[in-house]
């Protein structure tokens, strides 16, 4: 009996045990969480310093390479053949005892929405630069983005074993092109065979990878009295006078000690760690990721520098213990159905969970993955901070806030509200409410380009119609719409690779070989002067009279899109008509503005003014609705518009003794040249404005002139108006008669 009495109390006192250290690990367990992205150019090296990443972290046996098409990131077909990143996929691994969340994005601007998705789900980012190439354009991009949601960052200056490496030139393009604040934590020094070490400012340490054992190791030299150690004590010196002037607590000991050798590393590194997620300064490292140097102190900086989740997203404080996730990203599994990846705001989530999305739709949580691009460990629950991916989750859609309860919803926003001085308005006002206060809604930049696409045979309409609809989910920068004129799907995306890859994606993932009509440049059109007219319609359907009269005005240069007019003689009419009808006719006449009569291109800078409207009783607001957008097409018809066609900003980067040719070119596709700068001591770079349509295959045409010696990217930049030729041109290239 007494020793029935001791093993029960024993056994009583470790549950206990346990149960404390479970509340202990899991009050404790977000501070040691890194939720990081790395973003860059194209081609800068982030899925290589990823692959480092979890190579050395011990989540995989061998190094994967871009060029082998062996990565753990870039896991889609395309991806591999292609050698670039089109999805961004997450990655979780260990290191010094942290979890590190990873997103690797892709660098090409046509994807540019899955960067924008990806920083949702992260506190801090790592930016990779080129060491040869400095601040690209796809940099400036990111770096914007980053600005956005307001990310500390750090620099990797990476491939700085290369001969023509520049890292004074790196740093200078980060004050002067981003106007960063640069940090530089490391010095590169090379032997005399040219390989590649780094100088440790804080330490004064020189580090050197073994490459015998692919970089798992590295040796810390202290540096021995010379000119390098006085170039490095001052390069010390100057990040703490540097850091000083940002950190109280290192000005207070500076000024204490009166000496800066005195200052300890550890006070350092804390007085570095606030003036980056202060987003002060951005400290700088570098190493070379092909070459396997550099990659483990990166990761010590992410754990000391970056942010840990409990110190970001306060906005979130609302909803206290209670379940808040949001949803950044979704991919559909042959096995598992649709993939949901959510980053935990507030709460836990468990397996067999009932969530609620911020739009009301109920869904249940079937199981719970940890991230490992395409490979899933299957998990019963996840943490406060952490990225997880849900299965079963079948109507959700990205940007959409998961939470327990609509109840829990409605507590938040209030408790926000009240947070923030505002006045808690009515439950009305509150469901519009929602979307400003937690940004649900995902900024999906205009699509570029158009083309229709068709099934092989009818059988498979409904297949690519599911298809579509899944590869939307996942991506929703790709819009999809059907042509009511023509009868066709349209499909609209950011650029030819992006419609390329869906094409291919397709027939590679869904078996159906789809034909993508030519692509068609997204055309807008716009009216060129104010315009009134009168429409009265009066039909019988089905024994019930229906009636409506109603006096339109397009106007430009107008604050509201839909507006009524004020003037003494219109306002007793207007006045009598109900909102539900006002509503009616504004959603008819704006949905008139989808379609110019052109080129069928949305119609933009123009503005409807309701002068009068007079309806009949028992007329249906279908019919009013047709009638507004009747009338609206009237005015765009008789009134006429112009077009306006899409300019690309391109970079171009080439031999000095290519230039000539390259502009030449340029000239002939009516572009405009801005600047020629030099870059380095052999290449120039071309900063071009061009209209979309005349850049049809010019990266293959690019290639030809610079017989392979030139590189280009390019991104929207708004849009600019015809001439009269080149707007005759335009209509009959997309009636299919050029």
């Amino acid at each position: 009996m007494l020793k029935y009495a001791l093993q029960s109390g024993l056994q009583h006192r470790h549950r206990l045990l346990r149960q404390l250290s479970t509340k202990i690990l899991r009050r404790t367990y977000s501070s040691n969480i890194r939720n990081i992205g790395i973003l860059a150019h194209i081609d800068a090296g982030k899925t290589t310093t990823t692959e480092r990443m979890l190579f050395y972290a011990g989540k995989t046996r061998s190094l994967g390479e871009v060029h082998r098409g062996n990565t753990v990131t870039d896991y889609l077909t395309q991806e591999r053949e292609r050698g670039i990143t089109i999805c961004s996929s997450a990655v979780t691994f260990p290191w010094n005892g942290h979890r590190i969340n990873l997103l690797d994005t892709p660098g090409h601007i046509d994807f540019t929405m899955e960067v924008e998705q990806s920083l949702y789900a992260v506190d801090g980012v790592v930016v990779v630069l080129d060491g040869t190439a400095g601040v690209e354009a796809q940099t400036v991009t990111v770096w914007t983005q980053a600005d956005k949601h307001k990310l500390p960052r750090l620099i990797f200056v990476n491939k700085m074993d290369r001969p023509d490496a520049d890292f004074k030139k790196c740093v200078s393009d980060l004050k002067e092109k981003l106007e960063a604040q640069p940090v530089c934590l490391q010095y590169p020094v090379k032997d005399e065979n040219g390989v590649l070490a780094i100088n440790d400012v804080i330490t004064l340490e020189q580090l050197s990878w073994q490459q015998k054992d692919l970089g798992r190791s590295y040796s810390k030299i202290k540096l021995e009295p010379s000119d390098d150690l006085r170039d490095l004590q001052d390069r010390r010196n100057e990040l703490i006078d540097q850091l000083s002037g940002l950190d109280d607590e290192l000005a207070d000991v500076v000024i204490s000690t009166e000496s800066f050798d005195k200052v300890d590393n550890s006070l350092i590194e804390r007085a570095l760690r606030r003036a980056t997620n202060q987003q002060k300064i951005v400290p700088v490292l570098l190493g070379s990721a092909y070459k396997n140097v550099g990659i483990q102190r990166l990761m010590d900086a992410v754990n000391a520098y970056l942010p840990a989740p409990e110190e970001r997203n306060q906005v979130y404080d609302c909803f206290g213990t209670e379940v808040a996730g949001k949803v950044f990203k979704i991919v559909h599994d042959k096995q598992r159905g649709p993939l949901t990846l959510v980053r935990i705001l507030r709460g836990e989530i468990k397996k067999g969970m009932r969530l609620i999305s911020a739009r009301g739709q109920a869904e249940v949580v079937s199981k719970l993955y940890e991230p490992l691009a395409d490979e899933y460990r299957e998990v019963s629950a996840a943490h406060s901070g952490d990225v997880v991916i849900c299965s079963g989750l079948k109507s959700t859609v990205t940007g959409d806030l998961l939470t327990s309860s609509q109840s829990t919803l409605k507590n938040a926003q209030k408790r926000l509200k009240q947070s923030l001085g505002k006045a808690v308005t009515n439950v009305e006002e509150e469901d519009n409410e929602a979307d400003e206060l937690f940004g649900l809604d995902p900024l999906i930049p205009d699509a570029v380009y158009f083309c229709s696409i068709e099934p092989p045979s009818v059988s498979s309409q409904t297949a690519m119609e599911q298809a579509l609809r899944q590869l939307q989910r996942e991506d929703p920068s790709l819009r999809v719409s059907y042509d009511s004129v023509t009868g066709q799907t349209v499909l609209g995306g950011m650029g030819e690779l992006h419609m390329d890859i869906i094409k291919s994606r397709i027939l590679s993932e869904y078996k159906i070989d789809v034909d993508l009509g030519p692509l068609q440049i997204a055309y807008k059109e716009s009216i060129e002067s104010s315009a009134i007219t009168t429409l009265s319609v009066e039909k019988e359907i089905a024994g019930s009279k229906q009636n409506v009269s109603i006096t339109l005005e397009l106007v430009k240069d107008q604050m509201e899109l839909f507006s009524l007019d004020k003037s003494p003689e219109n306002i007793p009419n207007l006045n009598m008509l109900r909102p539900r009808i006002l509503q009616v006719l504004k959603k008819g006449s704006l949905g008139a503005l989808e379609r110019g009569p052109r080129v069928g291109g949305q119609v933009v800078e123009t503005q409807i003014r309701l002068h009068n409207a007079t309806i009949g009783r028992g007329t249906a607001d279908s019919f009013v609705m047709a009638t507004a957008a009747q009338c609206v097409q009237k005015l765009l018809s008789t009134g006429g518009t112009r077009l306006l066609e899409p300019i690309m900003a391109l970079q171009i980067v080439a031999p000095s003794e290519r230039i000539s040719g390259i502009m030449a070119d340029l000239s002939r596709r009516r572009a405009l040249i801005n600047d020629v700068l030099p870059n380095g001591e052999r290449n120039k770079i071309i900063l071009v404005n061009a209209p979309l349509a005349e850049l049809s295959g010019y990266s293959s045409a690019l290639r030809t002139i610079s017989s392979g010696t030139a590189s280009m990217t390019m991104q929207p930049c708004g849009f600019s108006a015809m001439n009269s030729a080149d707007e005759s041109l335009a209509e009959r290239r997309a009636q299919g008669l050029e």
